[in-house]
């Protein structure tokens, strides 16, 4: 796995996701969620469809910064996990958990000593039980307008972050539709929740309610991330109010030794009971990584004291799971973000010899297709799951935490693939680097109209069945397209042509393809590919149609009709 190309397991999962959030399904209220997505994972707070959409969406801005110059299959992806979040079934537990829970009374003993306050039992909801309706607050019939259901708004402000982060078309700050209460919907904008989120917060500092009347550190982290990234996007200084909330979170949600050891921390605190639920520190990987990228230091304070606590982190100990795997998921990703090399060894081989990873297995298409099966035997990849193990098989070290500290917005003033035609093309590589005096390549830099800029492009056939059929794609943003001079597995290639002046358009065989993008025939004539690119091989009948004639562009067809643009740019 490097910062350029992504895995073959990213690729699997990528086309088995992108099958998932573009094949139709009815989240309405006469309908119901296709079975693939996750309802089932960490009862009783996380067992709703919605947290597969979320979960699912981490991978795809870590995936956009590892082909930064191909995002367009993001956008689908982004788009139809946020048509989702705004359905009936997003918001079913808000919309059908009305006042408290008539079955309050006959919880499971060990439910109630896991996650209530024993002196409450009997009167009091289960976390998870979102009460919509009760005092103070009364009936919400806006899931998103609601005081409460932060972990509903959280986490769409998250995604459709992220959303703008791989597109730059405003689609989701245009107003759209979000169902509430008995067949009504409300009007909203990225903006205007994310500023609700903010103002909520302002008034309320120490964190707005998931289920009524609950908050919950976990929650807030994630919706502090989903702030953050609104700022990177916009401008925007919203992210204060978290910073605020994190201190106050310092006092009196965490309990840190001396040493810097955790010794408990806030499952969730109930202001009007005046109670906060303590767990131990393992409980503190499900916020460290959304901590990361906001409070680092205390991030790993979480994480290395939960590690040791377990035993993950000491060669002399066996590795166990918990109850529920998404802790040792959890421990997985950030071992990796944090270079903890001794705990990404061992969690890795525990993974990989206990969680099924595999091709082709229940409920994949093709051998095209990845997941793990977590020894579930059920037919589909357990969305939840598999969403944030993927985590740990995109870009370097430290990837998720750089998507927002590091964010890549120059790649939408950039040269930029789209018309893909996947998934029987797919794009593993994809990025710009200006061209240096020694004739090598760097990633992340400015590209300028003169710069001398290559855009590097690797091939492969998503579905392997299609290897040979012709296609095409197109590059738009280019400085000067007629200036431009292509490469294709080490020789010049002819088959392109000119559509307009700053947008190509190349014709390929579906198969495994280096490709460059010159912006200049000097750029091309200076350039030296490094040995790893030189060593890895094309597809084993090369390019369709090359004859290893000098680059050019093909002649212009007689009426040349404007391409619209795609829809990342």
């Amino acid at each position: 796995m490097t910062d350029t190309v992504l895995g073959d397991r990213a690729l699997g999962w990528l086309r088995f996701l992108h099958r998932k959030a573009t094949t139709p399904d009815d989240w309405s209220a006469s309908g119901r969620p296709a079975p693939w997505w996750d309802d089932r994972s960490t009862p009783p707070v996380l067992n709703f469809a919605r947290f597969d959409l979320s979960e699912s969406s981490y991978a795809v801005p870590m995936m956009a910064d590892v082909t930064p110059a191909w995002r367009e299959v993001y956008v689908e992806i982004m788009d139809g996990l946020l048509a989702r979040h705004t359905t009936h079934w997003a918001a079913i537990d808000w919309l059908t958990q009305i006042g408290h829970d008539p079955d309050r009374a006959n919880y499971p003993a060990e439910m109630v000593k896991l996650w209530m306050p024993s002196h409450l039992a009997g009167n009091y909801d289960m976390p998870g039980w979102t009460a919509n309706g009760v005092e103070p607050w009364g009936l919400a019939p806006d899931p998103v307008g609601a005081e409460g259901n932060l972990f509903f708004k959280g986490w769409f402000n998250l995604m459709l972050g992220f959303h703008g982060y791989v597109s730059r078309d405003r689609r989701w700050n245009e107003p759209f539709n979000v169902a509430g209460l008995d067949g009504a919907s409300f009007s909203w904008t990225h903006d205007g929740i994310n500023a609700l989120l903010a103002r909520q917060w302002t008034q309320r500092p120490e964190g707005p309610h998931c289920e009524n009347t609950k908050i919950w550190p976990y929650c807030l982290s994630a919706a502090g991330l989903g702030l953050r990234m609104h700022d990177i996007l916009t401008g925007g200084a919203d992210h204060w109010v978290y910073d605020q909330w994190l201190e106050i979170a310092r006092q009196r949600f965490l309990g840190i030794t001396p040493g810097g050891r955790v010794e408990w921390m806030a499952l969730y605190h109930d202001p009007i009971a005046d109670y906060t639920h303590r767990a131990g520190p393992t409980a503190g990987l499900s916020v460290a990584i959304y901590l990361l990228p906001q409070e680092p230091a205390l991030a790993e304070i979480l994480y290395r004291t939960a590690v040791d606590k377990i035993g993950w982190s000491d060669p002399a100990r066996p590795v166990r799971s918990l109850p529920d795997p998404r802790f040792l998921l959890l421990g997985v990703v950030l071992a990796r973000e944090f270079g903890d090399e001794i705990t990404l060894a061992r969690l890795s081989r525990y993974a990989a010899d206990t969680f099924q990873p595999g091709f082709a297995g229940a409920g994949l298409e093709t051998p095209d297709e990845f997941g793990w099966g977590f020894g579930l035997d059920e037919p589909y990849p357990r969305g939840q799951l598999n969403g944030l193990l993927m985590m740990a098989e995109i870009g370097a070290p430290g990837a998720w935490s750089r998507v927002f500290t590091e964010p890549n917005l120059a790649k939408f003033d950039e040269p930029t693939v789209c018309g893909v035609d996947f998934p029987r093309l797919g794009i593993r590589e994809a990025w710009n680097s200006p061209a240096r005096s020694d004739g090598s390549a760097r990633a992340g830099g400015a590209i300028g109209a003169d710069s001398g800029a290559v855009l590097h492009i690797g091939s492969y056939p998503a579905t392997a069945s299609e290897r040979g059929a012709p296609t095409s794609f197109r590059v738009t943003q280019l400085p000067d397209a007629a200036s431009c001079v292509l490469r294709c597995d080490g020789a010049p290639y002819p088959r392109w042509r000119v559509l307009d002046p700053h947008t190509i358009e190349v014709d390929l065989d579906v198969g495994e393809h280096r490709i460059q993008v010159f912006s200049t025939s000097a750029a091309a004539a200076d350039w030296r590919p490094d040995p790893a690119s030189a060593s890895r091989p094309a597809g084993p009948a090369g390019p369709a149609g090359s004859d290893g004639a000098p680059g050019g562009p093909e002649p212009l067809p007689a009426v040349g009709v404007p391409r619209p643009p795609c829809p990342c740019c």
